[in-house]
């Protein structure tokens, strides 16, 4: 976006260019039904002498020598005139005018009225209407409506420079070109490349050599781009890269979109955002990001990677969505009674010698006085669709996940399942609240069901109503199970399965001990069966609602990308009854 503002003043810069040496090309064009061979008329000199014997070709000419040719004005110091061969050497003082807004000086000049060619050198300098061209060689042909400059120029307007060791202009095609050590600096922009080209019809600039655009906190690289400098409009190609670098933010794709005015960016391909503050990378092969509210769509093979702890965490999904928010966390005081306060309860600034304490007015009741606001801004990356993540000691799928850097949350929702080692956790919403390195504790609203694989045949389960499970080292070490708990698990004895219990209760508590059940704590009234090993009973061996989804696990992060459906029969199905509980409410970034 900031690129294209910058291009803009290139593109005025350029522009001067063009029109100079267009006049050069107009005045020719009206010239077209004179003769090429058209004399170049001598107006003035102070001094004309004919020194034969060291140039018999040329007229020597001293002291305010005046050329015309068509209808431009050449004048200089002193100058060698070959009226045979219709063109002259200038020297000294050489000053070029075309009407009243076009000036070219320099050291020496030759012309050649016959093929019309023009050549300035040393300390040229060309003006027009306050844009600048300064350089050490200047040609124009005016045959071709071609000019170029060599060693080295400087093009200024106002307070924007452009430096480059070669340019050209096309008065046909209205096409210029630096190149070399191309530098356009201004207040606000700053471009670096080799290659620059702009077309002063189309409003079109090209950079085609690795170049830098610099703006406002925000870096463009690129080695293929185009822009249109009026529409705002640009298509980067061959993993072109734009870094915002305030908010750590760098995108990068096989192809890039931008749209100046409206703060939009697309990306096509292999299409890479790294977000470095909150450790994220965000890929895709299509990715609309607006920077107006740093906020992106991610779609086609859409991969988030999470790295701020020593494990990195995958996240895919049909489609993904990143919403930076203000996290407005506001206190306030409400006021019940009309009352006097104390100095304290005013802000410090608000207090000095001109406000005595007994001009205080009172707090009226019912006021909110705003004690503090934070607007820290955190992010939101929203999957949908088919969610997989994969994590070293956290696996999970969902039809929709949301991860926020707030707190480290993924908040699954439709039917997720989520596995920590040998445990598995289902229900119709769960939460999972992550620390640096592991699973830190999980809330499963609706239907919950923990299941612990023993072997093959063997599962510790507990379904309830809604669980809150704690986690140590990826173990699960407790869980509080609240409505209709059900429970089904296999006391050990030196771990060798000793039998099964059977417990059901209101309320349920549980402890773990080296990944398996180690005490129970029930609330209210309960009843329970333990069978021994040798009689159990297939159909109580399971939960009605028991299903052990191994085959779905994501198993390493290149299975994220592998969507494995339910049977229609093991799908969740929802209790009408339940009730989905509300998500904070965050505003958006301004």
């Amino acid at each position: 976006m900031i690129c294209m503002h910058s291009m803009k003043i290139a593109g005025r810069v350029l522009l001067f260019l063009a029109f100079v040496l267009s006049v050069f090309r107009a005045e020719a064009q009206e010239q077209d039904s004179v003769p090429s061979t058209e004399y170049v008329y001598l107006l003035n000199a102070d001094e004309i002498r004919f020194e034969k014997w060291i140039n018999p070709d040329a007229e020597r000419l001293i002291g305010n020598v005046v050329f015309r040719h068509d209808s431009m004005y050449m004048y200089c110091d002193s100058a060698l005139f070959y009226q045979k061969s219709n063109s002259f050497n200038a020297y000294h003082n050489v000053r070029v005018e075309q009407g009243d807004t076009l000036f070219l000086y320099g050291d020496s000049m030759f012309y050649d009225g016959n093929t019309r060619l023009v050549r300035v050198r040393d300390n040229v300098r060309l003006e027009n209407n306050g844009m600048v061209l300064l350089t050490d060689s200047l040609n124009f042909d005016r045959n071709t409506g071609l000019g170029w400059f060599f060693r080295g120029g400087t093009l200024m307007d106002g307070e924007s420079t452009l430096i480059s060791q070669y340019g050209q202009f096309d008065t046909n095609t209205k096409q210029a070109s630096f190149r070399d050590g191309v530098s356009l600096e201004s207040p606000d922009y700053d471009i670096l490349t080799d290659t620059l080209d702009y077309n002063t019809a189309t409003h079109i600039a090209v950079l085609s050599s690795p170049s830098d655009v610099k703006s406002d906190g925000t870096l463009i690289s690129t080695s293929n781009g185009s822009f249109n400098t009026d529409t705002g409009f640009a298509l980067l190609l061959d993993r072109s890269v734009v870094v915002r670098e305030g908010d750590q933010l760098k995108m990068t794709g096989d192809s890039l979109v931008v749209e100046r005015d409206n703060g939009l960016v697309r990306g096509y391909g292999d299409v890479l955002i790294n977000d470095y503050k909150d450790k994220i990378d965000i890929s895709g092969e299509y990715v609309f990001y607006d920077q107006n509210i740093d906020s992106a769509v991610v779609t086609g093979w859409a991969l988030v990677v999470e790295y701020s702890s020593g494990d990195s965490l995958y996240l895919h999904s049909d489609s993904i969505i990143m919403a930076s928010m203000t996290n407005v966390d506001s206190l306030f005081v409400t006021v019940t009674d009309t009352v006097y306060p104390s100095d304290a309860a005013y802000p410090a600034s608000l207090l000095n010698d001109s406000v005595p304490a007994d001009s205080l007015l009172p707090v009226i009741s019912g006021h909110r006085e705003l004690a503090s606001v934070d607007t820290t801004v955190i992010r939101h990356i929203r999957a949908y669709h088919k969610a997989r993540i994969y994590r070293t000691d956290l696996q999970a799928v969902a039809d929709s996940i949301q991860y926020s850097t707030a707190d480290s949350t993924l908040t699954m929702f439709y039917d997720p399942i989520v596995w920590s080692e040998s445990q598995q956790i289902l229900g119709e919403k769960i939460i999972v609240y992550l620390n640096d390195s592991t699973v830190d504790w999980a809330h499963i609203i609706g239907q919950s069901l923990f299941v612990q694989w023993k072997d093959s045949v063997h599962f510790n389960q507990i379904a309830g109503r809604e669980t809150r499970a704690w986690f140590k080292n990826g173990e699960l070490d407790r869980a509080r199970i609240k409505g209709n708990v059900e429970c089904v698990f296999y006391p050990e004895d030196d771990s060798v399965m000793i039998g099964m219990n059977t417990l059901a209760a209101s309320d349920m508590e549980v402890y773990f001990r080296d990944g398996t059940v180690d005490r129970i704590k029930v609330t209210g009234r309960s009843n329970g069966v333990m069978y021994p090993m040798s009689q159990l009973e297939n159909d109580k061996m399971y939960l009605s609602n028991f299903n052990w989804f191994d085959f779905i696990r994501p198993i390493d992060p290149e299975d994220v990308f592998y969507w494995r459906e339910k049977r229609e029969d093991q799908k969740l199905k929802k209790n009408a009854m339940s009730r989905e509980i509300p998500l904070p409410k965050l505003k958006n970034r301004k």
